[in-house]
């Protein structure tokens, strides 16, 4: 891990931890950046790297617990919530809600840095999996309308002959069709096309018929 390819956000009212944990990050050659309110955050354009979020529960403009309901939709990274006043509900309350951990002040840095890493190695996990669902959207957009009526069918199980009725067309014609949506979709195989329907959630609304030839 590089300075370059992440980025871990600070948010407490005390200057004091915002220093010291800028000290510890930077020591660690991790990139920081700390702020002393959750508007000052919110505010930030952010960069598009694997990131964590430090986030203290008492701030002077909302409480942490809150921001982390607030955000949760949106495209933020994952929290390592860190306070001085921890109770079992503030807590059980943050991990409930996904936060990667819940720190009680005074914690070790080794304890901190365990959850940093956790956080960012999440985010990242969750960056692929939008970057490649991504990818296969675009993949879906360039089927032409036919090729989009085919897919659920062959993912369904239906046999070429079963799926040319369906649709009214030769079996040549599907088997044509077919091919051209396994390579428009980077399929290797008909279960990799299966997995990829399944991410895109196209619904299946048929099933291989028993005795089907």
């Amino acid at each position: 891990m590089t300075a370059d390819d992440h980025i871990v956000f600070i948010v407490d009212d005390d200057e004091r931890i915002r220093e010291a944990l800028g000290e510890l990050l930077d020591s660690h050659g991790m990139r920081a950046v700390a702020f002393e309110s959750a508007g000052d955050y919110v505010k930030m354009d952010k960069p598009d790297v694997p990131a964590c979020l430090i986030l203290d529960i008492e701030l002077p403009d909302i409480n942490g617990l809150d921001l982390q309901g607030q955000i949760a939709d949106g495209d933020h990274p994952p929290i390592v919530f860190i306070t001085g006043h921890g109770d079992i509900p503030s807590s059980v309350r943050a991990i409930k809600s996904g936060a990667v951990d819940f720190l009680t002040k005074p914690f070790s840095d080794a304890d901190l840095m365990a959850a940093i890493h956790a956080a960012i190695a999440q985010d990242r996990r969750k960056r692929g999996e939008r970057a490649e669902l991504d990818t296969l959207k675009r993949h879906y957009l360039d089927l032409t309308p036919r090729e989009r009526e085919v897919l659920p069918l062959v993912v369904s199980g239906l046999l070429n002959k079963q799926a040319a009725a369906e649709l009214g067309i030769s079996e040549v014609t599907l088997q044509i069709h077919r091919r051209n949506v396994m390579q428009k979709m980077a399929a290797a195989s008909l279960a990799d096309l299966v997995r990829i329907a399944e991410k895109l959630e196209i619904p299946i609304t048929h099933s291989r018929r028993v005795g089907g030839n």
